[in-house]
């Protein structure tokens, strides 16, 4: 079992869909502490804030946010004392491509001390270390590193944290050798089916995405690039429900029983561009004690819907006869 009053830290998707769920987890957390399970802490809210030529690893075809907007998403997750942590994993990035102004201007807002970046490319890790001192950078899952030794030459890094390639959460006797596990995020729920061969060019192609979709934004319809869309035979938009069985998912019990005793802290929870219902019952899976998972359920739905998150169409009024 876990330690007692060790904080069991996990890094929430979403900062723009999913930022009200985010935000009323941390108020259920501060008025039901009785529902979650042992030491659960709030690390980080990442993602991006759409659409961002700078990152990766989940695609979505949502407008760029407003300045306003963006300002108060930081405002609000850092004055709960919460880390904003921009993904800006894309593979892709060129030197003439730092200058995007959308995603400069994000880190702008950011730049107070407390936020943090993932980062994949050397190029723009470089840029942000010398434009923007003051963030934290930590290495994404996106470089796919499986050796304990690659695992081992990130730690030697300048990294806040490491986040662990998902295809090594069940090789225990691997991570197990890992020197500072402290130092090392644990990606629990991945969607991807284990050794899926085509991961890093799945990660390319939505960088490329990304570029696309804004190149469109300035051209006339009659230019503009269809969007190449990504197939993947070997499974996406998996449910919580649908993964449960692969070796590389780690359930809320061996978190606990085994993850946690081993060393580790620190644990990410994927689902930025996910169903918002699919995203409540993963958080209620990991977070929340099995005897109150239904309170909570409940609790989360009820707010969604009275702030206008989730919407339900009323039968229109008639007449009868």
């Amino acid at each position: 079992m876990a330690e007692e009053n060790k904080k069991v830290k996990f890094h929430m998707p979403g900062l723009r869909g999913n930022l009200p769920l985010n935000l009323l987890m941390v108020s259920l957390l501060d008025s039901f502490p009785e529902y979650f399970r042992e030491g659960v802490a709030f690390a980080s809210f990442f993602g991006e804030f759409p659409t961002s030529l700078w990152a990766s690893g989940r695609f979505t075809f949502e407008d760029q946010c407003d300045a306003d907007f963006i300002r108060l998403a930081v405002k609000s997750v850092n004055e709960l004392g919460i880390p904003v942590r921009f993904t800006y994993t894309n593979p892709t990035i060129t030197k003439e491509e730092l200058e995007d102004p959308y995603c400069n201007f994000c880190l702008q807002v950011g730049d107070n001390g407390m936020n943090e970046v993932l980062v994949t490319s050397d190029i723009l890790e470089e840029y942000i270390r010398k434009t923007y001192p003051g963030y934290t950078i930590n290495s994404s899952t996106c470089k796919c590193l499986r050796k304990l030794e690659e695992v081992e030459a990130e730690l030697k890094k300048d990294y806040g944290l490491v986040v662990l390639d998902y295809n090594l959460n069940p090789d225990l006797d691997t991570i197990s050798k890992i020197s500072d596990k402290d130092r090392i995020e644990i990606l629990v729920n991945p969607c991807c089916r284990p050794d899926c061969p085509r991961r890093k060019a799945h990660y390319a192609h939505i960088g490329q995405l990304h570029r696309q979709v804004l190149k469109n934004r300035t051209l006339p319809p009659e230019k503009q690039e269809p969007i190449k869309t990504w197939y993947c035979e070997y499974g996406e938009k998996n449910t919580l429900f649908d993964v449960l069985d692969y070796p590389t998912v780690i359930s809320p019990d061996d978190i606990w029983n085994v993850y946690v005793p081993m060393g580790f802290t620190n644990f990410k929870i994927e689902g930025r561009t996910g169903n918002l219902y699919n995203l409540v019952e993963t958080y209620v899976y990991y977070l929340i004690k099995p005897e109150y998972q239904g309170r909570a359920r409940i609790l989360l739905y009820t707010n969604l819907e009275s702030t206008g998150v989730l919407r339900h169409n009323k039968p229109r009024r008639g007449t009868w006869p």
